[in-house]
């Protein structure tokens, strides 16, 4: 199942939700839709209880709810009970609360947000620059932002076509073309800017973002003229893109004589002008 996770806000309440690309399905968190809306001290201890006497009932929305990892408090993934938007629908029939009609609508929303966005890639394009403009991001940075989405995915189409496998060879030739140009692995690059679970793009200035895409650009054309065909001879196509980055890199550190990769992040740099945020 190719999964997409995502949190939603329902009245200042998050809600896990994980997009099933195959099923073209939302899932929900039922223990944060249980937390959204009956304001429970301990959501789980409720679920539990209603799901005992759900089944006891009968009840087969219970019995065909799915179990999916989401990320829990402490950033790890973890197995929770979720359910289907027709699933949550019956589900919330159960639970006694004065905002179970604000949030079927809310979570319909949702759905149709989503069906709409890949009938017409574009509202997914508007939502994100909504997403970033409302974060504080500026109008510049948010072009950059979203050109490096263009570049990264075309990178992993080509990666995908050489057989790289998706999660831990893509993390790996990610962190070649990022030590490559940055002279940092991404690790070290989040925690030179204070980072911990933050998104190491969303924190990186102008330059940075143009670089960093240099790399993953010349990563793609390199590959598709060489045509890699084992995992060891992407790792070669990845240390050469990010080489061509890092010459930029440096000429333009040489003639500035300023560091490009900056401790700068989304917080730090409030009123800076490469990009702002009240974020956290």
């Amino acid at each position: 199942m190719k999964k997409k996770n995502v949190i939603q806000i329902f009245e200042n309440k998050k809600v896990r939700i994980v997009w099933d690309e195959e099923q073209e399905k939302w899932y929900f968190s039922i223990v944060d839709v249980i937390a959204a809306l009956t304001d429970s001290n301990n959501p789980q201890v409720y679920w539990r209880v209603l799901k005992k006497r759900l089944l006891k009932e009968g009840n087969e929305t219970v019995t065909n709810c799915n179990g999916l990892k989401m990320q829990a408090a402490d950033g790890k993934m973890r197995m929770t009970d979720v359910a289907d938007t027709e699933q949550l629908f019956r589900l919330i029939q159960s639970i006694p609360s004065p905002k179970a009609e604000p949030f079927k609508i809310w979570m319909a929303q949702v759905a149709k947000e989503r069906l709409d966005q890949i009938q017409d890639p574009e509202l997914s394009i508007d939502q994100a620059m909504t997403d970033y403009k409302r974060l504080g991001y500026s109008d510049n940075w948010i072009n950059q932002r979203l050109k490096s989405i263009e570049v990264r995915k075309e990178l992993t189409d080509e990666w995908k076509r050489r057989g790289v496998e998706e999660g831990v060879q893509f993390a790996s030739l990610t962190d070649i073309i990022t030590h490559s140009w940055s002279g940092k692995t991404t690790k070290e690059y989040k925690t030179h800017k204070g980072l911990k679970k933050e998104n190491l793009r969303d924190n990186m200035t102008n330059t940075e973002l143009i670089l960093n895409m240099l790399a993953e650009a010349s990563t793609t054309d390199i590959s598709k003229t060489i045509e890699p065909q084992t995992f060891e001879e992407n790792i070669e196509v990845a240390k050469q893109g990010g080489k061509v980055a890092r010459v930029a890199r440096e000429e333009l550190e040489a003639r500035t004589g300023k560091q490009v990769v900056t401790s700068q992040n989304a917080k730090k740099s409030l009123g800076s002008g490469d990009k702002k945020t009240d974020e956290e």
